[in-house]
Order: C-alpha cells, then sequence, then structure tokens
C-alpha cells in the first residue's frame, strides 16, 4: 500500500535516515585470520567489491539476520551500501578473515525518534484502509521524488492509523560475525 503524506513528515524522516546513516563512529571490533588466497591484494579497500559471510545478533544473543544457506552479501566496501559500522569493519580485512564487531545505533540505523512516530487519518489509506493491521509494513511514498521508504502500522484507533517510520533497527547495538569471503578491485573504467 501507498500512502502520500504531509512533506513535513517526510523531510524529518529522510533527514533522520540521512544522519543515522553518516555518522561513522564508535564501533568495536575483535578479528582473526585464517590463511586463504585471494585475487586482489588482499585487503579490503574502499570502493573494492567485497563478498561476506555474516551472523547479525542482538546483545541477548538472538539473531536477526544471516547469510548461512545463502550467497554471501557482496556490495562495494566504503560507498554506503551496508550500514556505516558494517562498511568500517571490512575495510582493512582479508579473504579468510574473520571478525566479530559490535556497532552501536549511531552506526547503525541510528537511534529511535519518537517524532517519526505520527498519526494519519485512515482515510488517507483509501480502499485499502480495511487491510491495514497492527505490525504490518507498508511503503510511504514521498509525494515529490517518488521515493519509498517503509513505515510500520502501530495501531489503528477510530479514524486514525498510528504510522512508526522508524527503521525496525533503530535504537539496537548489533552484533556481527563477518567472514571476508571474495574482494575483487574495482573494474576498470
Amino acid at each position: 500500500m501507498k500512502v502520500r503524506l504531509g512533506m513535513l513528515v517526510i523531510l524529518i524522516a529522510m533527514t533522520f535516515l540521512i544522519t543515522a546513516c553518516t555518522n561513522h563512529t564508535g564501533s568495536t571490533a575483535n578479528t582473526q585470520t585464517s590463511g586463504v588466497s585471494t585475487m586482489s591484494n588482499g585487503i579490503v579497500q574502499k570502493n573494492d567489491n567485497v563478498s561476506v559471510d555474516y551472523t547479525g545478533k542482538f546483545e541477548n544473543g538472538t539473531i536477526f539476520d544471516s547469510s548461512q544457506g545463502k550467497s554471501p552479501l557482496t556490495f562495494t566496501a566504503g560507498t554506503g551500501q551496508v550500514i556505516p559500522g558494517f562498511d568500517n569493519a571490512v575495510l582493512g580485512m582479508k579473504v579468510g578473515e574473520e571478525k566479530n564487531v559490535t556497532i552501536p545505533p549511531s552506526e547503525a540505523y541510528g537511534e529511535r525518534n519518537e517524532s517519526l512516530v505520527q498519526q494519519v487519518p485512515l482515510s488517507a489509506f483509501g480502499n485499502n484502509s480495511d487491510k491495514l493491521q497492527a505490525g504490518m509494513q507498508i511503503g510511504i511514498t514521498n509525494p515529490q521524488t517518488g521515493q519509498q521508504f517503509p513505515a510500520t502500522v502501530t495501531k489503528i484507533e477510530g479514524d486514525n492509523v498510528s504510522l512508526d517510520m522508524n527503521p525496525p533497527l533503530a535504537g539496537k547495538t548489533l552484533i556481527f560475525d563477518i567472514k571476508v569471503v571474495k574482494i575483487e578491485p574495482p573494474k576498470a573504467s
């Protein structure tokens, strides 16, 4: 479902997300290396295409995501394709190296921002209003850019819907076990 909200809400949400994605301080890491050959210079550098196996956990040990049983996560290092703390953690690693990194909210999805919890008229959902349920994730569209971002329906009361536009992992310290499985230097243009 797509909903068009006022520009103020959109700008607040986008400002929060941009701020959360540009803060690069505070993660801690423990590193271990196992010998595996590599096709590049052997060390992850900015703009290298990197493939990693990973497991993401909360501080209580609960796993929230993993590449186990799937293809490795592939991204271009140092370019913001992944959260800043994860991006920074792989820079300087070697193929076969394993690292455990603790990433604070400031280097992940940011702190929760209660101003991103908004009341929206049920009528804004048009014919889809009867399909809404608490806990449902929906797409919100910025009317000026057409860009879509997620929001969670937290409750429906009377003629209003409460939407939480915080990222689901906002405010959480994340712990990742990372293993670099492949490094490819950037392709020449």
